[in-house]
């Protein structure tokens, strides 16, 4: 019996007898191609879901093998960062003054934890397909696993900086309060709203190679275009508005208010709510119906 997930059994037909009048010993199992929602069927996910955890110990151990500084360097970058834009922002531009009783540092470090997790699991979700050519075109397995495991080896780094970041807070003198229960439901609509995207990017990226040029370019300019280093209190009250637009808006203000206990902005985040409700399913209906075709083109 041939098993594949977008694939269904129609009906056994009964074995055909040979020249000398006996019987194939195996029955021969017609299947159909999946038609219509059920494309949306994630059974077979479940049903593979060791393979989940080894496609994100591969990615991590593969990350840090050889590498001087190991781990580290997921607290290297965020560091690194943190020390320029505070320098350039913090005191050159006066951003520091914009951020009320929350210190500059960490008012950056909280935002560059959710852009981080969502921008880096955004970019290797799109690029999972392509990078795992040589296992889809040997084997059958569920090939939504490959954006997922992703998402799972980004997480790992985030969780890393979290821990730096409650060191940090605890420097300065910033207090958790009971929004910090907040803080899962948040890291959550963060994979989601990644995966939102790079599921659909990475069968894009299978039949145009050159799209890949331009999705670094276009996550580097949303990076601006949302409050990662800024509060949108800067941001003209006329033109506000245009914030709650961009998912990442709500999903940051969450993750700060979750941790800082700033003034959330309930608003932008039903509006990231909604975003990943609608975009999720689709992602993974297109995502179904390409999958299909990735062996052949890739």
């Amino acid at each position: 019996m041939l098993l594949m997930s977008s694939f269904e059994t129609a009906g056994v037909l009964p074995p055909a007898d040979d020249a000398g009048g006996s019987s194939s010993p195996c029955p021969v199992t017609l299947i159909e191609h999946r038609r219509g929602m059920r494309r949306l069927d994630l059974r077979d996910l479940w049903w593979r879901r060791e393979l989940l955890y080894y496609l994100v110990w591969r990615d991590v151990t593969i990350r840090y093998k050889q590498s001087v500084f190991g781990i580290g360097w997921a607290l290297i970058q965020p560091l690194g960062a943190i020390l320029v834009f505070s320098l350039l922002f913090g005191r050159w531009v006066g951003l520091g003054e914009q951020t009320g009783a929350i210190p500059y540092p960490v008012f950056v470090f909280s935002g560059l934890l959710p852009w981080q997790l969502f921008s880096r699991s955004l970019l290797n979700a799109s690029n999972s397909v392509v990078s795992n050519n040589h296992i889809i075109t040997k084997i059958y397995f569920p090939r939504l696993l490959a954006p997922l495991s992703s998402v799972g080896s980004v997480l790992l780094d985030v969780l890393i900086g979290l821990a730096a970041l409650l060191v940090m807070m605890f420097y300065f003198g910033v207090p958790l309060g009971p929004s910090v229960l907040l803080l899962p439901l948040i890291l959550l609509m963060l994979c989601l709203a990644s995966l939102s995207f790079g599921i659909w990017l990475s069968a894009v990226f299978v039949a145009y190679r050159d799209v890949q040029q331009v999705a670094p370019f276009v996550i580097s300019l949303w990076m601006w275009l949302s409050p990662v280093v800024y509060p949108p209190s800067i941001v003209p009250e006329h033109h506000r508005w245009l914030l709650a637009f961009n998912p990442m808006t709500g999903l940051i203000a969450g993750f700060r208010y979750s941790l800082l206990g700033q003034e959330m902005d309930w608003t932008a985040l039903g509006v990231a709510a909604a975003m990943i409700v609608l975009a999720l399913p689709a992602s993974i209906y297109y995502f179904r119906r390409k999958e299909d075709t990735f062996a052949d083109i890739i």
